[in-house]
C-alpha cells in the first residue's frame, strides 16, 4: 500500500510540473502514420479543427484517409496506395472558404474537397532511354530474337530468366508502349500572392526523379521545375510563389539545398554529417535531424550555428509554433519513449510517452489552439494540451557544460609578424613592463594635474562647489553665415535658488560679430532649465572657424564659476555665396 500510494503521488507531482494537460490517450486507435502524413485543417468552415491522418495501414494493406474529430474517429476514405504526404490547402477565394485535402500517392495525388475525391493529379512521365526504346520497336517488328535483346539491353528482371520464360516475357510486353513513371517522396504547401492564413496556396512536390514541381492550385498545371543533385526526402518552404520564395530540400546524398524563385539549380548546399531524419525551419533558420542522433543547426546561408548530440536514435521532427507569445521550438521523438524540445540548442521541455512516438503535429485542434497531437509505433493516438500558464525557460535543461563553452572563437592565424613580437616580449618581458609602468604613472599624473587645472580656473562646464552647483550645455544651430547660440544653464541644487550671475562671451571680433554678447541671467530656481539666446554673424569669407568661449560668473567676482569652449562651425552659406 504505501509504495502504491508513493507512485501514485509521484505520477500527481510530475503531472502538476508538467506544462501539458493529458486530453486523450487511446493505445488501440490503429494509427500508422508518419509526421509527413498528419495534418490539422477546418475541413468545414465552422471553426472547429479536424485531424486528417493518412493511416499507412498493417503490412502495407487497408490504407486508409482518416478525419478525427474531438477524440473520435469522424470519417475514412480507402487509399489505393501508401501515402508519401498528406496536407491541406486553399484551392481558390470562394466562399466559404474550406480547405482541401491533398494526399501525394505513388505518382499520384489524390484531392479531395469536403472529404469527397475531387481531382486526381499524375506526374508527367519521364522521357525514355532512346536506346532502349529502339530495341524493343525492333523486337516488336521481330527483328530481332530474344537472346540478341538480352545481349543488347543489360539489367533488365526478365534477362536472369530461362529462355521460354524469356520468350513469353518479350511476346507479352513487346505490344506495349515503353513508359517512365516516376513516383512523389514528399510535399508542402506554398502562399500563392498573400501571406495571410486563408490565402490561396500551391501544392510543392518533390519527385524520385530528383525533381521539385510547384502546382497551380485551381489547373493543377506545373508552374515552376527545379532540379536537384538528388531525390529530395523532406521539404520546407516559405514565401510567395508571385512575390519571392525559398525552398529547402534534404536530399538522400545527405545534403540539404537551398532553391530560390527563377532559379533551376540549388543556390546553397549544406553537407549533413549523416542521413536526414527530419527537417525544420524556425524563424530564419534551419534544423535538422540526423541518423548519426545528432540535431544541427544552420543558417539559410548554409553556415552552421550549433550541434546537439541526442540520448537517443531520433524517429521523428516537428515544429512548434506558439504564435500568441512568439515562441518557436522544434520538437523530436526519441526511441527511449520521449519527445524532448529545443530552442535553438537549448532543451527547454521533455515529454515522457507511453509507447515510442512516430509522428508529432502541433497547432489548433477543435478550438483548442495550443494542441500536441502524437502516434505512437504500435499504432496508439496521444493528444496533450498546453497549459495557459506554461513558461518555457531559455536556460538549457540538460546536464553538461555551459553553452558558452561549445562557442568557437575566431582566432586569426599566427603571422610572421606575430610570431617575432611573441618573440621580443619574451626576451625583454622586464624592460618593456618597466617602460609600461612609467608611462601608465605619468598619465595618471597628467589627467590628475588637468583636473585640478580645470578646478581652479573653473575651465569644466560642471561646478565643482557646493555653494553655486549649476551645469551649462551649448547648441550651435544654422549654416551661415548667421548662428543661432542657445545655452541651456540649469541649477542643480536641491532647493537654494541662484541670484545675481553674468553670461559673458570672448571671441576673436574679426572673424565674428555678436548682436549681443553679455547678460545677465534670472534668478535660477532648482530643477528648471533656462535658455538664453544670441545670434552669431561669421565675418570672414575664407572658410575657418575658431572657438567661442562662454563664462557664468557672479556679480562682482572675477574668477568664473562656469566656462565652456563652443567650437563654431564653418560658415557654409558664406562660403557657397
Amino acid at each position: 500500500m504505501a509504495a502504491t500510494s508513493s507512485s501514485s503521488s509521484s505520477s500527481e507531482s510530475n503531472e502538476a510540473n508538467s506544462k501539458w494537460l493529458d486530453a486523450h490517450y487511446d493505445p488501440m486507435a490503429n494509427l500508422y502514420t508518419f509526421s509527413s502524413c498528419i495534418a490539422l485543417a477546418d475541413l468545414h468552415g465552422d471553426g472547429e479543427y479536424k485531424l486528417v491522418v493518412g493511416d499507412l495501414g498493417m503490412a502495407g494493406h487497408t490504407m486508409r484517409l482518416k478525419v478525427y474529430r474531438g477524440t473520435g474517429l469522424a470519417s475514412e476514405s480507402t487509399l489505393l496506395d501508401l501515402p508519401a504526404a498528406v496536407t491541406t490547402f486553399l484551392m481558390d477565394q470562394n466562399e466559404p472558404r474550406t480547405p482541401a485535402v491533398a494526399v501525394a500517392s505513388g505518382p499520384f495525388i489524390y484531392v479531395y474537397k469536403n472529404l469527397r475525391p475531387y481531382f486526381k493529379f499524375t506526374l508527367p512521365p519521364l522521357d525514355a532511354n532512346p536506346l532502349e526504346q529502339d530495341v524493343w520497336e525492333q523486337a516488336k517488328e521481330d527483328m530481332i530474337d530474344p537472346l540478341t535483346l538480352k545481349e543488347m539491353l543489360e539489367g533488365i528482371r526478365f534477362l536472369a530468366q530461362d529462355v521460354p520464360e524469356m520468350e513469353n516475357f518479350v511476346n507479352l510486353h513487346k505490344g506495349q508502349p515503353i513508359k517512365r513513371q516516376t513516383v512523389i517522396t514528399c510535399m508542402s504547401t506554398l502562399k500563392k500572392n498573400m501571406a495571410d492564413e486563408d490565402a490561396v496556396s500551391c501544392l510543392v512536390i518533390g519527385t524520385e526523379s530528383a525533381d521539385v514541381l510547384t502546382l497551380d492550385p485551381e489547373a493543377f498545371t506545373i508552374l515552376a521545375k527545379m532540379t536537384l543533385p538528388s531525390v529530395p526526402a523532406f521539404l520546407d518552404v516559405m514565401g510567395q510563389f508571385d512575390v519571392e520564395y525559398r525552398v529547402t530540400v534534404a536530399c538522400r546524398d545527405g545534403s540539404i539545398y537551398i532553391l530560390r524563385r527563377e532559379s533551376k539549380r540549388p543556390k546553397y548546399c549544406i553537407e549533413l554529417s549523416a542521413q536526414p531524419m527530419g527537417l525544420v525551419r524556425v524563424h530564419k533558420n534551419i534544423v535538422a535531424g540526423c541518423s548519426d542522433e545528432t540535431l544541427q543547426g544552420y543558417t539559410q546561408k548554409g553556415k552552421k550555428l550549433w550541434t546537439v548530440y541526442l540520448p537517443a536514435p531520433l524517429m521523428t521532427m516537428s515544429l512548434l509554433d506558439h504564435k500568441s507569445r512568439g515562441f518557436q521550438a522544434v520538437m523530436v521523438g526519441l526511441a527511449n519513449q520521449e519527445v524532448h524540445m529545443y530552442r535553438d540548442k537549448n532543451l527547454v521541455d521533455v515529454i515522457r510517452t507511453q509507447d515510442v512516438v512516430t509522428s508529432i503535429c502541433f497547432g489548433r485542434y477543435g478550438r483548442e489552439d495550443n494542441t500536441l497531437i502524437m502516434t505512437t509505433k504500435g499504432g496508439g493516438l496521444i493528444i496533450k494540451i498546453l497549459k495557459r500558464t506554461a513558461m518555457f525557460e531559455e536556460k538549457d535543461m540538460s546536464l553538461g557544460p555551459p553553452v558558452a563553452q561549445s562557442i568557437r572563437l575566431s582566432v586569426p592565424k599566427k603571422t610572421r609578424l606575430y610570431v617575432d613580437q611573441t618573440l621580443r616580449e619574451r626576451e625583454n618581458a622586464v624592460a618593456m613592463h618597466h617602460v609600461f609602468q612609467m608611462d601608465l604613472y605619468r598619465l595618471r599624473l597628467m589627467a590628475a594635474r588637468a583636473y585640478v587645472k580645470a578646478l581652479e580656473s573653473s575651465l569644466a562646464p560642471i561646478t565643482s562647489t557646493l555653494q553655486e552647483p549649476l551645469k551649462m550645455n551649448a547648441v550651435v544651430q544654422g549654416i551661415g553665415p548667421t548662428f543661432k547660440l542657445t545655452l541651456h544653464i540649469q541649477n542643480t541644487s536641491a532647493g537654494r535658488p541662484s541670484i545675481n550671475l553674468l553670461v559673458s562671451f570672448l571671441y576673436d571680433q574679426s572673424l565674428y560679430a555678436m548682436k549681443r554678447a553679455f547678460f545677465k541671467a534670472p534668478m535660477l530656481v532648482p530643477g528648471l532649465n533656462y535658455p538664453i539666446e544670441t545670434f552669431v554673424e561669421c565675418l570672414s569669407d575664407k572658410g575657418i572657424s575658431d572657438v567661442i568661449k562662454v563664462f557664468v560668473l557672479r556679480e562682482g567676482q572675477s574668477m568664473p564659476l562656469l566656462t565652456a569652449h563652443i567650437n563654431m562651425p564653418v560658415s557654409e552659406g558664406l562660403a557657397a555665396a
